[in-house]
């Protein structure tokens, strides 16, 4: 990676990150917050001699990236929220048909149009699927631009690991800010993981065979078959939490049983409790940090050995109770490896239609929930 730092919007490093990263085929509709991710992506894609174009809709956008994927294009979508909600079907078709491609949410305030402002209400929609059947998608969120070019680069990579599609979910803020960043190198598209799956090698494999051998489909007609299928792609999802979860902890002086509380937060509402927790530490009071990095597979464990101590749980989001769903899984589990435990207690500090919570106010809720 080069070391050379340049002030990059949040949008803007997302889609150069994702240039660098391979990415061949990009299909998109406007709407803000996230314009810039597009408009960058028009000029550069062509100047660089990748394919972009500006579908007709959000549906027509994400059934491009399927059939550009499909021919062996490292293929990506972005919009904001109720864009992604029209792109949801596609995402299914995607992951019934095991076909990679990156997704990127600039969330915005809803439900329905709602505002541009910034938001974190998308997180049941990505975390739970979004569109019909039984499959999962991975979903990063970064908190910083430097996250924005990191976990794009990252996204391709597990896509085409684990065939499957995977959401980069910035909120709107996070899009909009920016910040010194260091963008990873640039991979040729020599030196891409070849895709044996692809439909013209499927057609060089099926010569001579019933034609419709070449279809990359999600539709299986036979229930045992679907079912199969979807139970094997169940085992890979295991695999993902076993080896794809990630979360950073950013701790009590003395570790996590000294902290007197801790935050669980994602995105701008980290980086919100961050700023708290160094109020917090002026006035001698204790705070730790949970931050989930993938939403899914979420950190379960990890956040379930933090909450084992028995100390209070404060989850910050712009959402009013998407995210202390999984805090709440979280304790549960905790009790379950240490029965006889007491369940830590679960606070919510939500906030919803684009507004923003301020340091001040976290370290007042903390404060109000210790008594100190």
């Amino acid at each position: 990676m080069s070391e050379e730092k340049v002030l990059m919007k949040g949008n803007d490093a997302i889609a150069e990150a994702a240039i660098r990263a391979g990415c061949g085929a990009y299909f998109g509709y406007p709407i803000t917050p996230q314009n810039e991710l597009i408009a960058y992506m028009a000029k550069n894609m062509l100047e660089r001699g990748r394919i972009f174009v500006q579908a007709e809709s959000e549906t027509a956008a994400i059934n491009m990236v399927y059939g550009a994927s499909c021919a062996g294009a490292r293929a990506m979508t972005s919009s904001s929220s109720p864009g992604i909600s029209l792109k949801q079907e596609g995402i299914s078709y995607a992951a019934g048909a095991d076909v990679p491609c990156v997704i990127v949410n600039v969330v915005r305030g809803g439900p329905g149009l709602g505002s541009i402002a910034p938001a974190q209400s998308d997180y049941f929609q990505s975390t739970r699927g979004g569109g019909h059947g039984d499959y999962h998608c991975i979903v990063l969120a970064p908190k910083s631009v430097q996250e924005c070019a990191d976990l794009t680069a990252l996204a391709f990579d597990l896509a085409d690991k684990y065939r499957m599609p995977v959401i980069l979910q910035a909120d709107g803020m996070i899009g909009q800010m920016m910040e010194g960043v260091v963008l990873p190198p640039e991979r040729s598209l020599a030196e891409l993981p070849q895709r044996d799956w692809i439909a013209g090698k499927m057609q060089e494999r099926a010569r001579g065979k019933r034609a419709e051998a070449v279809h990359i489909t999600s539709i299986n007609l036979v229930p045992a078959e679907l079912e199969a299928k979807t139970r094997a792609r169940f085992v890979r999802y295991e695999e993902i939490k076993a080896k794809e979860t990630r979360f950073e902890y950013t701790g009590a002086p003395n570790g996590a049983s000294d902290a007197d509380l801790t935050l669980v937060a994602y995105g701008t509402s980290a980086r919100v409790s961050l700023g708290a927790k160094m109020l917090a530490e002026e006035a001698g009071i204790k705070l730790a940090l949970f931050r989930p990095i993938s939403l899914w597979p979420f950190p379960f464990e990890a956040l379930a050995a933090v909450a084992a101590n028995g100390k209070p749980l404060l989850v910050v989001e712009m959402s009013l109770g998407q995210l202390v769903e999984d805090v709440n899984l979280s304790v549960l589990e905790a009790v379950r490896k240490n029965p006889g435990i007491a369940a830590a207690p679960v606070h919510l500090l939500g906030h919803s239609g684009g507004m923003i919570p301020t340091e001040e106010e976290v370290f007042a809720k903390a404060r109000e929930i210790i008594g100190k």
